[in-house]
This record gives structure tokens, C-alpha cells and sequence, in this order.
């Protein structure tokens, strides 16, 4: 089952056990309807949680009650770990998006047939995110849509534009 880290815990908030959050999702109202959810208690081991409250704080930041978690103590021992949903309580994307864990390890040709690797990682900015290719040569491009000329993330293929990438493509040795 695919879980998305939606935030990274951080420190209590008040003494009943609610716990300040930063979002690492786009729409932070997205807490306001979270009701289900997993805690990442260690990489890739994860536990259900039921999030009775959420409420948003100034500066983007979410606090949240989960649900037998009751003291600042209690609060305090999720701190580091993430928050996360399972794919079906994901928000929808619009047309034309992806999420970064959907894009990771996708083959990646140019549009003249040239292998270019595998999406490695994906860096995000305030301009766009950056995909970093690993293959014969590591390749860091921005993520504009005029180079995606195809993103098949069913059949793990994205193809990059091979005029566009010529022209913002950073080929390291």
C-alpha cells in the first residue's frame, strides 16, 4: 500500500497532546477534513491514527490531536516522525500533476530516442522543482511543462522534450 507523507511532526502545541505540524503538502486545508491517517513510526512501518482535530496556525503550520495521544509527553514522542495518508485518503491532483513518490524511478528518454536514466530525486523550489536524472551522466532539469512532452507514470516513463532540454538540461560528469 502506497502512504504519501503529507507532514513532518514537530513539537507540542499547548499541554493536551496536540502537536504542531509542518505541511509538506500543497493545500494545508487538508488537515481540516483529515479524520484517518498513519504515523511513520520507522521507514516503511507504519501505524493508524485517528486525527480528532486540526486546526491551521499562522506562518502555514497545522497543529493536530491524534487521537490517545493526551499529554505534551505523549505529543512529544512523535516528534521527527511523519504524518501520512494511504493512496485512496490522498488529495485528487489536478490534470497534468504528480505526486514526487508516483515520479521517482521512472525511466526518462529525450524525444529523439536518447536514454537518459531514472528520475533519482526530485528537489522542489520556489521557481519549479528540479528533477535530478542518475543514468550515463547526472542531469538536473526544471520542471516545465513545455519539457515534459509525455509523463506515463502507469508504465514508470517520462520523455523530456529533446530541443527544450538542450536548452535548460545540466549534464554533470
Amino acid at each position: 500500500m502506497d502512504h504519501f507523507r503529507i507532514g513532518l511532526f514537530l513539537r507540542p502545541h499547548g499541554v493536551h497532546g496536540e502537536i504542531k505540524i509542518k505541511p509538506l503538502t500543497d493545500d494545508v486545508s487538508r488537515f481540516k477534513k483529515l479524520r484517518e491517517a498513519f504515523v511513520e513510526m520507522q521507514e516503511n512501518s507504519f501505524t493508524p491514527v485517528a486525527v480528532t482535530s486540526s486546526k491551521i496556525l499562522s506562518g502555514n503550520g497545522v497543529a493536530v490531536k491524534i487521537d490517545g495521544y493526551n499529554t505534551v509527553e505523549q505529543a512529544e514522542s512523535l516528534h521527527g516522525k511523519y504524518l501520512c495518508v494511504d493512496r485512496a485518503h490522498a488529495v485528487k491532483l489536478p490534470e497534468g500533476t504528480y505526486f514526487v513518490s508516483d515520479l521517482i524511478s521512472c525511466r526518462v528518454v529525450s524525444s529523439d530516442g536518447d536514454e537518459l536514466g531514472f528520475i533519482e530525486d526530485i528537489y522542489e523550489t520556489n521557481a519549479n522543482d528540479v528533477y535530478v536524472v542518475r543514468g550515463k551522466q547526472k542531469l538536473s532539469v526544471p520542471a516545465l511543462k513545455k519539457l515534459l512532452d509525455r509523463v506515463d507514470v502507469e508504465n514508470k516513463l517520462i520523455v523530456f522534450n529533446a530541443q527544450v532540454l538542450s536548452e535548460v538540461g545540466l549534464f554533470e560528469d
